[in-house]
Formats: structure tokens, C-alpha cells, sequence
């Protein structure tokens, strides 16, 4: 798995809501980048609900993505043990001091993706991002290893919609991101418009028959069509 995103030839694909063991060894085998796993019990997709730690900590692979809304520290440093997993991704609510301290409390091997949900009003969202990117800039310390850009919503993800991508255009990202919310075959092509392109795409509920029932054959087909530039990068 490659860490910086210039020397993609692709983008790499995060395959995220999972449940079914058998699907998870299809994604293996079709050398899917990432697993998202969500560990957050409102959801549909609430993997607890199919899978227990031990099985999660038995799946061999290195992008394991465990997925959180506002829990505590303790509990996802719990979960990321007990799960093997090798990624965080916070999706909720998270401050800069909480991050700071998962970040001590977790394992060096154990990378930070921090969600930026993006919604409907424009002004509100580019300050939103300036203020995180800001204090990224000017902190020695850096805890987080990637962005995850979503379309906003109450329900933290999964909605299948689309954020305006071109607020993406108005900010220089200091770290690598994924690119997530309604990423579907037919606006795939529409990443060529971004000036800096994502590290990774994320997909979901476009690819379900329902709620962490993926469907192999679209996604299968949704690898074979993700574009690239002539530069090495998409």
C-alpha cells in the first residue's frame, strides 16, 4: 500500500460497511485497499451485528479500517487491539485534544484518518476546513495520517450523496485524503475536474443491494474504470 498519493498510477479503493465474511475474501482477492469496518452501533451496517472482534482480528489483511463516531479513547483503543485493526477513522465530532490523545494512547502502528463532513452551506464548510487545516499547519505534533472528505449528514456517512467537489479546488490539502459521499460508476469521471487528487476513493452504499450486502460484480467493475492521468496520478 503505497502512503503518498503522487506515486499512484490509480487511486487506491477503500471498500467501507462490511459484514459478510465471504464478500470480505471476494474484496481480498480483487486486492481492495481497504476494509472499513463500522463500529458505530446506530448504523445499518454495524459490524458488531455480523462479526466479532476475533473474527475481525483473524482477516489478513493490512488496511483494516475501524470506523468510529464520538466514542471514547478507550473503548476504540480496545476495539483496534482486540480487532487487529490498522486504521482509525473518526467520523464524528472529534476535537483536536481528543485526537491528541487517541493518538498517545493508541499504537504507533496504527494510522488516524480523520473525517471533514462537508454539507450544504459553502461559507460554513470553508471555514470548517480552514480551521482544521490550519491547526495541522501549526502544530509540531502530527497525529493524523489522512483526511476523509463525506457529504454531511445525521446519520455520520452512508447516505449515497454527493458534496460539491469543488470547494476541494479552494484549499492546497497539506495531508493525503479520501475521497468519499455517493462515488458511483456514473461521477467517477468527474475527479478529473479536482486540482489535487485524492489518495484514495472510498465507496459504499452505491454498491450495496442493501445495508453491508456488497455487490462483488460492481465494484469489480468500478476498479477497471477509475481513471488516471498521464502524469501517474488520476
Amino acid at each position: 500500500m503505497n502512503e503518498q498519493p503522487t506515486n499512484n498510477i490509480f487511486p487506491e479503493l477503500k471498500v467501507c460497511g462490511l459484514t459478510n465474511p465471504e464478500q470480505i475474501q471476494e474484496l481480498i482477492s480483487l486486492k481492495v485497499d481497504f476494509l472499513g469496518f463500522i463500529f458505530y452501533q446506530k448504523s445499518p451496517r454495524y459490524v458488531l451485528n455480523h462479526l466479532s472482534l476475533e473474527d475481525i482480528s483473524k482477516i489478513d489483511h493490512q488496511g483494516k479500517v475501524g470506523v468510529f463516531v464520538n466514542e471514547t479513547a478507550e473503548k476504540i483503543v480496545e476495539t483496534a487491539t482486540k480487532g487487529k485493526l490498522n486504521f482509525i477513522q473518526l467520523h464524528g465530532d472529534e476535537d483536536d485534544q481528543f485526537i491528541n490523545d487517541l493518538r498517545e494512547k493508541l499504537s504507533s502502528d496504527v494510522k488516524i484518518i480523520k473525517v471533514i463532513r462537508i454539507g450544504n452551506g459553502m461559507s460554513e464548510n470553508r471555514e470548517k476546513i480552514e480551521q482544521i487545516f490550519t491547526q495541522i499547519t501549526t502544530s509540531n505534533l502530527q497525529p493524523i495520517a489522512y483526511y476523509l472528505f463525506d457529504t454531511d449528514s445525521k446519520a455520520f456517512g452512508g447516505t449515497g450523496q454527493q458534496f460539491d467537489w469543488n470547494i476541494l479546488n479552494e484549499f492546497e490539502i497539506p495531508l493525503p485524503y479520501f475521497l468519499s459521499g455517493g462515488i458511483s460508476e456514473e461521477n467517477i469521471k468527474n475527479i478529473e475536474s479536482l486540482r489535487q487528487k485524492p489518495f484514495a476513493l472510498d465507496i459504499n452504499s452505491k454498491f450495496e443491494t442493501a445495508p453491508g450486502d456488497k455487490n462483488i460484480d460492481k465494484i469489480k467493475t468500478f476498479k477497471t474504470i477509475i481513471p488516471m492521468s498521464p502524469n501517474g496520478t488520476i
